[in-house]
């Protein structure tokens, strides 16, 4: 692989750097025009540092996911990658289009972009949260049948026609909870009042973009959204976490007898022991994966079904906290999915050092382990 010259380099890096210098700009605006009766000096810029900090994690660690496989033949061969990129461009559009516009009402404690625009942005806001939740249900669908099921078995599930369509129903039924019923208004039927309400504060002649849900749609995001997903991902993970067991416990019975479980040529009951071990690693994920999952979107849809119930009582500095709390778990998707893949932290350094020559794949030839043994059921890049 050659190295990049520097024009080459810059063209690749040009769209990160545009992307900050906006941002940047964005900041800039918001703490020199934002209404004295807001944040103090030193509260907009420790807000605006996190603010930042979660903004840009998100940009370029999703950037850097889709810049790899898209540089990477090994990458694209691989079924999983596939769900990771849509994941990543999902999140990637949550940190450009909707984090900003956030950040801005936050900080400035008002909203100055009109009605429509505040329609527009809550629909997306919930279009691609929902999308990047539903993404996660699907990587681990697809492990699942990768790590607990046969090799044919894994082959007949994902045909390139499954994962399109899983694919396109990641980003279509969202659509139903987003932009259908809130450009309606059927989020705000029976509640309008207090919609209306809230929406303006006189004291301080503050407009903001509200988003408040009767019981219905409150029940029926969430389930869509959050409940379901959730519990198809603890099934899932927990049968994987049972097979990567099973096979741990069959290795120290490999191990106990003497069969040998390095060295070349490999045996059957090598090949074997190779699978189990690598399979076993995906056990060790399971409770950063799901714990982070947890951490950052119970806590808004657990409220997002009780408010209503309750007569709208949660402060409104509670939702804001939460709903920035799965924010950032659209940052952490790149580190949780990626970052912990050993092919994709190969592809990372390369595009980082500019191909550098010391982090480039071995090639086939110079493998000690035969290429069947490292993509069994596609599940060995995904979860090493």
């Amino acid at each position: 692989m050659k190295k990049l010259n520097y024009v080459e380099r810059l063209r690749i890096t040009k769209p990160i750097w545009h992307c900050l210098f906006i941002l940047l700009r964005a900041y800039i605006c918001i703490f020199l025009y934002s209404s004295t009766e807001g944040f103090g000096v030193a509260e907009k810029i420790t807000l605006l540092t996190f603010i930042s900090a979660v903004i840009l994690m998100a940009i370029l660690g999703n950037l850097l996911v889709m810049v790899a496989v898209c540089r990477d033949r090994q990458l694209r061969r691989i079924k999983t990658n596939y769900f990771i990129v849509s994941l990543a461009f999902a999140d990637l559009l949550v940190s450009v289009l909707v984090m900003p516009f956030g950040a801005i009402e936050l900080v400035q404690d008002n909203w100055i972009y009109g009605r429509m625009f505040c329609l527009v942005r809550t629909s997306l806001d919930v279009l691609l949260t929902t999308a990047s939740i539903l993404h996660l249900c699907c990587i681990s669908l697809d492990r699942y049948y990768a790590i607990c099921c046969q090799p044919l078995v894994y082959r007949n599930k994902m045909t390139p026609l499954r994962i399109a369509l899983l694919l396109s129903g990641c980003w279509v039924i969202p659509m139903f909870i987003s932009f259908l019923p809130i450009m309606q208004g059927w989020n705000s039927i029976g509640i309008m009042e207090l919609v209306e309400k809230r929406q303006f504060n006189n004291a301080s002649n503050s407009t903001y973009c509200i988003f408040m849900v009767n019981k219905p749609y409150a029940i029926t995001c969430s389930v869509v959204a959050f409940y379901i997903p959730f519990l198809l991902m603890v099934l899932a993970y927990y049968r994987i976490y049972i097979t990567a067991r099973e096979h741990a416990h069959q290795i120290r019975i490999l191990q106990r007898a003497g069969a040998p479980t390095d060295g070349r040529p490999q045996h059957p009951d090598q090949h074997s022991t190779h699978r189990m071990k690598t399979e076993t690693k995906a056990a060790k994920t399971l409770c950063i994966i799901m714990g982070c999952f947890c951490l950052c979107w119970a806590p808004f849809f657990i409220t997002n079904i009780i408010d209503p119930f309750i007569h709208y009582a949660v402060p409104e500095q509670i939702w804001t906290a939460f709903l920035w709390l799965g924010y950032i778990n659209s940052g952490l998707n790149p580190f949780l999915y990626a970052f912990l893949n050993k092919s994709f932290r190969r592809a990372f350094l390369i595009i980082l050092c500019c191909g550098d020559e010391r982090y480039r794949r071995p090639s086939i030839l110079e493998q000690t382990v035969p290429c069947s043994t490292t993509t069994i059921n596609g599940s060995t890049h995904v979860l090493r």
